[in-house]
């Protein structure tokens, strides 16, 4: 008999907003194995894009463009500054800087645009659309990606807000016992006892426990008429070397998008993700006939083999951190996955925006 354990391992994050179901696999990979029919329109993505998946369904449901649609949900997380993952807000690199990362993937146009290690701007991801819409290229990086945004019309400012410097200036204390930075009091302007409503999320500070947050939100949309879209915006991991680039704004990576199967994007360990192509690896075993979720979980799979430095690796022998993928194809049916269990994921359906548990490889 099947436990609840074992069923919310292999199946949980398994949704249908589609009349049909898969098509059959096909026996060339390459070749589509989702046929069109009639779509409930469907937006997932990471536990943190709940508003953002919300107003991906209001504007497809209203007949806009579905990259507009993620695009303006994730918007609403990357300028709030009370947001440490993304955009304004977001945590600096190893010099105290916010440089932000995005791509966006259009599956009527196949058209993708990306930036990276961008400052300056709050919503990267707009700005990744506009490469998209305006130049012949796909990626635009450091300098050149904040000037082409000045002459887009973005204003550029301080992104580092009071509550990131502190968490800064809190690290930077931490990282060594032989310098002349003192550590900061940790006490709330009352005198209680200082405490990070994004601990659970995000992870707390590396010098506590040795993990680095790590702030991405990816969000992904199939219209009625079975388009797709998605969008993966991030500040990346915190106290990063300088010009650090993770899968984010790699297209095939962070995010990837084929208007005939569906749509992936991930948030986690982006070195892991970018060696294994992993959103790119999710769809083309969509491709072959795999559901979301168990597209996913196999995507994590490699990654567990590619997992090989000891560094990387707990006393188990496994991965000693996370990676999440979420996954929409073009019938509507969604998923997500973790390689460790307690992670969720946000989807929005027939106007309700919930959390779902993800699939896992482990349990914790």
């Amino acid at each position: 008999m099947t436990s609840r354990r074992d069923f919310l391992k292999t199946s949980a994050g398994v949704g249908v907003g589609a009349a049909v179901g898969m098509g059959s696999a096909s026996p060339l990979l390459g070749a589509p194995a989702i046929r069109r029919s009639v779509v409930t329109p469907v937006a997932v993505g990471s536990g943190n894009a709940l508003e953002a998946s919300a107003t991906a369904i209001e504007v497809v449901n209203g007949g806009g463009d579905t990259l507009e649609g993620v695009v303006q949900g994730v918007n609403i997380v990357e300028r709030d500054p009370g947001d440490s993952s993304v955009g304004y807000g977001g945590l600096p690199n190893l010099d105290g800087v916010v440089q932000l990362d995005s791509s966006v993937m259009h599956g009527p146009s196949r058209g993708a645009g990306a930036v990276a290690c961008l400052e300056g701007i709050k919503t990267p991801s707009s700005v990744a659309m506009d490469v998209m819409r305006y130049t012949d290229h796909v990626l635009l990086v450091g300098k050149g990606a904040q000037r082409f945004a000045v002459s887009m019309g973005y204003q550029t400012e301080n992104l580092l807000t009071e509550r990131s410097r502190r968490r800064w200036i809190e690290w930077r204390a931490r990282m060594s016992d032989t310098d002349d930075y003192l550590v900061p009091d940790t006490a709330g302007p009352g005198g209680e006892p200082f405490e990070d409503e994004e601990a659970y999320g995000l992870g707390i500070l590396d010098s506590h426990d040795g993990v680095r947050p790590q702030g991405t939100i990816n969000c992904n949309v199939v219209n009625r008429d079975g388009d797709l879209s998605g969008v993966t915006t991030t500040s990346g991991l915190a106290w990063k070397v300088p010009g650090r680039v993770g899968d984010s704004p790699i297209v095939g990576a962070g995010l990837y998008v084929d208007n005939d199967v569906g749509a992936c994007g991930s948030t986690g360990r982006g070195e892991a993700v970018i060696k294994t192509c992993g959103s790119h690896t999710v769809v083309e075993m969509m491709r072959a006939g795999m559901s979301p979720t168990d597209a996913c979980l196999e995507a994590l799979r490699r990654i567990v083999t590619f997992t090989v430095e000891p560094r990387l690796r707990n006393d188990r022998g496994l991965p000693g951190f996370n990676v999440n993928y979420y996954a929409v194809n073009k019938n509507g049916e969604y998923g997500g996955a973790a390689i460790w269990s307690g992670a969720r994921f946000a989807v929005c359906v027939d106007g309700e925006a919930r959390r779902e548990e993800s699939a896992y490889l482990y349990e914790r």
